[in-house]
């Protein structure tokens, strides 16, 4: 096969099932079978580094970036893979903080394309950008590589890496369509990332769900970190741009260290990614290094401030404990006289009520419905009648960017524009603020 080009490897890809695209019930079984075939036509490079890999329901994309600025501020060099991308999908895969380059993908993806004639069963969109993701951080050479797990955890395809530190952020109700109906099935997925002979981070602090995690760590031997038990954020106050907190973690304490995230939630997500790291070397950082790596990590789409004038927020929360995290925040720090105009779009299988009951409906001047850009959204009508029904001023629009720009034209002066519902709404403003100027000016 001759060199092929960008626009080519992409259209191989997207020929390929993708799980994050597909209607509700119509998923395959699970299992690790196609990647572990594929990896190993590659010589298995998940295994030529250590690995942290990290799961949750929410907060393991704030973790993943968090650990990679620790990790990197110990001068290593950094693979990192994450999902979903927000405006372009060479972002999920990263090296020292930076997106790999066009021509690289390209080649990566050719390199999949011509293996697969090889496999047995073709593999999926995700399973190929995990490999693509594995084989290029091994040919870069990389110290040491961040694995964000896609959905759930036992069965999905980052779990063949031997991860020498496994996180787990949280467990709410989430996908319960492909995880499971309760809490206690979400935690037993999350639970399958721990390796023997690993250390797990466990943030989920819900004393009903902890004999799940410590029979996974038992089975294997693994050891456990519990949340304000072994590591935690013992105080946590709003600064100017961020927060002010304290955190603990075994062998170190770090007192008024300031992170740059909104969101008192990212207090108990900077311990766990500390810990982490704290477990990966088996010591603490010293607090300067610390401190530059978190002054250093960035967290596009989440609560993420992108226009002061007007005052307009991102962020990607998809389900009700993510919504209730952003409402908090909202009410904490953006408490603005002349309200919030929400953009909203979601994915179906939500529930529009919920989601905006989270976010605080006192708080909201008018609703801006919209499709979120995925084969999944939700007609932008089903969240304006729910908006309506909570007795708040709504109104639908066709697409993101308009919903953007019909915000900007309701906002008051003394408001703010909040774009939430799904990282590809907060993705899709993203691109529409940066074409406009906005974003440009004032993003970080």
């Amino acid at each position: 096969m001759a060199d092929v080009r960008i626009d080519e490897a992409l259209a191989w890809l997207e020929s390929h099932v993708n799980l994050e695209a597909m209607e509700e019930g119509r998923y395959r079984a699970p299992t690790l079978d196609r990647i572990t075939e594929l990896c190993d036509l590659m010589g298995d490079p998940h295994r030529a580094y250590p690995t942290i890999h990290i799961t949750g329901t929410n907060g393991k994309g704030s973790v993943a970036r968090m650990v990679t600025e620790l990790l990197a501020a110990t001068g290593l060099s950094v693979g990192t893979y994450t999902s979903p991308d927000l405006e372009g999908i060479n972002e999920r895969l990263a090296c020292n903080g930076l997106p790999v380059g066009t021509d690289t993908f390209a080649e990566l993806l050719e390199s999949l394309w011509l293996l697969e004639p090889m496999m047995s069963e073709a593999p999926t969109r995700f399973e190929i950008l995990t490999a693509a993701a594995f084989r290029w951080f091994a040919d870069s050479a990389v110290d040491a590589a961040v694995i964000e797990v896609g959905l759930g955890g036992r069965w999905d395809a980052t779990n063949i890496v031997r991860s020498e530190v496994a996180v787990v952020t949280n467990v709410a109700l989430d996908h319960t369509d492909i995880l499971g109906p309760t809490r206690t099935d979400i935690a037993t997925e999350k639970a399958g990332i721990v390796k023997p002979g690993s250390l797990l981070v466990l943030g989920e602090d819900d004393s009903e769900l902890f004999p799940i995690f410590q029979d996974a760590v038992d089975r294997v031997g693994a050891d456990l970190w519990v949340r304000n038990e072994h590591f935690g954020c013992q105080s946590n106050r709003m600064a100017l741009d961020g927060r002010l907190v304290d955190l603990m973690v075994p062998g170190g304490h770090y007192e008024d260290l300031f992170i740059p995230f909104h969101g008192a939630h990212q207090g108990d997500n900077a311990a766990a990614a500390l810990a982490a790291v704290d477990g990966f070397f088996a010591h603490p950082l010293a607090g300067e290094l610390v401190e530059a790596a978190f002054s250093r990590t960035v967290i596009p789409g989440r609560l993420e401030v992108v226009s002061r004038s007007p005052l307009i927020v991102l962020d990607g929360a998809h389900n009700p404990a993510g919504a209730a995290s952003a409402g908090a925040a909202l009410e904490e720090e953006f408490d603005v006289p002349g309200g919030r105009v929400v953009v909203l779009g979601l994915l179906r299988g939500r529930d529009p009520v919920e989601i905006l009951e989270c976010l605080g409906i006192f708080g909201i001047h008018t609703v801006v419905a919209c499709p979120a850009p995925s084969p999944r959204s939700m007609p932008a009508g089903y969240v304006e009648a729910a908006a309506h029904s909570l007795g708040l001023e709504a109104t639908s629009v066709t697409s993101v960017a308009d919903g953007v720009v019909r915000a900007l034209e309701l906002v008051p002066h003394d408001g703010m524009v909040v774009v939430t519902g799904s990282m590809y709404v907060a993705g899709a403003a993203r691109t529409e603020l940066t074409r406009t100027g906005l974003l440009d000016r004032y993003a970080r």
